[in-house]
């Protein structure tokens, strides 16, 4: 059974007190939080503001994903914003190892995300200290792309990697996630779904990520 992570970015944001209380009455285990900032991607989410707005009323861990370039700057900003675990880009991170240092340092779960076209071996030399790896299923950037099936052998591989060293990390799948691909992700040895317009586009969330999470 996987944890799931309703993306906020989803959300009604005229409404986001509401939309946080509904996740807080869920069975979701985490609040997943897209930070873009229209250079890393194209597209340009939220900052930090909202992201203490949607703190201050949620009772689930904030699931940070910092979708932007030299996340160094903001680290200490966002572990203040409330995040419980902070994952960075390996495609923005020339000196990896140090950030995830860093954001040990600040008393947050470090994680590390791939894009699609990234492999898991690049992540070799890391995985024994990272908290969470974060594989992207679609190109990030914007909410309800179509799932791209390559993720399935990816997930496969950094799998017989943890299993190999005896690794604790979480494995994380972000994008195109629903009930119909949700068992084969979870078989495959994915930890946390996140799911974002499948969940708030559905004529009851809160049953959406039951569901989920019993897949």
């Amino acid at each position: 059974m996987a944890e799931i992570a309703p993306s906020i970015l989803a959300a009604d944001f005229a409404n986001l007190q509401r939309d946080v209380e509904m996740l807080n009455a869920s069975t979701a285990g985490y609040i997943h939080v897209d930070i873009m900032d229209g250079m890393f991607v194209p597209n340009i989410s939220f900052g930090l503001p909202v992201c203490e707005a949607i703190y201050r009323h949620a009772q689930k861990p904030l699931d940070v994903h910092l979708m932007i370039e030299q996340p160094d700057r903001y680290l200490e900003a966002f572990r203040n914003a409330g995040a419980a675990t902070l994952t960075v880009h390996y495609e923005a991170c020339p000196h990896l190892h140090r950030t995830i240092q860093h954001i040990k340092e600040l008393g947050a779960l470090p994680g590390v995300a791939l894009n699609p076209h990234t492999p898991v071996e690049v992540l070799s030399e890391i995985l024994g200290d990272v908290s969470l790896v974060l594989i992207m299923s679609v190109n990030p950037g914007f909410g309800g792309q179509k799932f791209i099936e390559n993720t399935y052998k990816k997930i496969a591989k950094l799998n017989d990697l943890r299993e190999k060293f005896g690794y604790t990390f979480k494995i994380e799948v972000d994008g195109g996630v629903n009930l119909g691909n949700a068992p084969l992700l979870v078989r495959e040895g994915v930890d946390i779904l996140v799911a974002g317009s499948f969940v708030f586009s559905s004529a009851d969330p809160i049953k959406t990520i039951e569901d989920l999470r019993n897949s």
